[in-house]
């Protein structure tokens, strides 16, 4: 989810809080939780810092090991034991349950993005990306701010974000339930079908779709319920050859394969280099697939420049291919 969903949800939990009795008669308890919840039900994301290093750590990092069960566990005990050096007086047991519930629902919300998280390592590393709630949500949203007005007006916290929660697991089982009858429509007119990618988009009644069969990839959309295929790339399997291999030892297309399950990949020879260019299916936006992964290899099998990241026009990809150049040659 985006971060004003993260610390609206933080703040929610923060009210819900008072259905402890510890919580409840304690102010400064209270207060301990709020700040715990709030830094909480952010606090996995602190890895957006990667980004200040190169697009290719932030891919291969970010929503990864900050998202997985021991760093559920650290980042609970960690948060509520630094404030809880602030106040000491009030219960850690208490102040570190609700930070902990605060850290472990930010990582459970986002597996329901198309971008996912590495939610079940250690036990793997696959990425879990069930695709039916966009990062940003409005009605979830929403929901928040309108529980958080009620709040402040001085209604009960715990039944204010009984009813929004309520409402908000009813609209998750609805939105699941529109994702699978999307998946079994596809798989009635395609039959065997080895993937398919959904990613939901702002609009309630807009998907992007990614799908994989036996020898092609189709790129479409669903709207209201009504499939379009908008492109359809034949599917050619990664050659074992030189130049593929020299390609995939590159950071930038080795983030990138380790974290796009569906893409398409091509080759363009030019006078003094090769270039190989990987493009994921999944987030097709007015005509173009803006993320992408390309590696730019002389005749001597050097890696002359690389970029990943999402980018929307050729002409900014190749300024920044030429501003890599050289970086990355071994």
């Amino acid at each position: 989810m985006d971060t004003g969903t993260h610390i609206a949800m933080g703040i929610a939990l923060g009210g819900i809080a008072t259905i402890d009795p510890a919580v409840q008669q304690d102010p400064l308890l209270f207060q301990a939780v709020m700040v715990g919840t709030i830094i909480g039900s952010h606090a996995p994301d602190f890895d957006t810092v990667l980004k200040l290093r190169n697009n290719a750590v932030y891919i291969r990092h970010h929503r990864g090991i900050t998202h997985s069960i021991p760093s559920v566990i650290f980042l609970g005990l960690a948060i509520s034991g630094i404030i809880h050096l602030f106040v000491p007086s009030v219960s850690y047991l208490h102040l570190w349950l609700w930070t902990f519930l605060a850290v472990t629902l930010h990582v459970f919300v986002d597996v329901f993005n198309a971008y996912g998280t590495q939610a079940y390592r250690p036990f793997t590393h696959r990425w879990v990306a069930y695709g039916f709630i966009n990062t940003f949500d409005p009605f979830i949203f929403a929901m928040h701010v309108i529980g958080i007005i009620i709040w402040a007006l001085g209604a009960d916290p715990v039944t204010t974000w009984f009813i929004i929660y309520s409402i908000l697991v009813g609209y998750y089982i609805k939105r699941y339930l529109y994702k699978k009858a999307l998946t079994k429509k596809i798989t009635q007119y395609y039959g065997k079908v080895e993937g398919i990618a959904t990613s939901p988009t702002i609009r309630q009644n807009i998907w992007r779709l990614a799908i994989t069969t036996e020898d092609s990839f189709y790129v479409a959309r669903a709207i209201d319920g009504h499939i379009q295929i908008v492109d359809r790339f034949h599917r050619v399997p990664l050659p074992n050859n030189k130049l593929i291999a020299t390609a995939k030892q590159d950071k930038n297309v080795s983030a990138f394969l380790s974290f796009s399950p569906v893409y398409r990949w091509e080759v363009n020879v030019y006078d003094d280099f090769k270039e190989v260019r990987f493009i994921d299916l999944r987030y097709r936006s007015k005509g173009h697939y803006p993320f992408v992964a390309v590696v730019k290899i002389d005749d001597n099998m050097n890696i002359i420049s690389s970029y990943t990241g999402w980018i929307f026009s050729e002409a900014k990809l190749q300024d920044k291919l030429l501003s890599a150049d050289h970086t990355n040659i071994s």
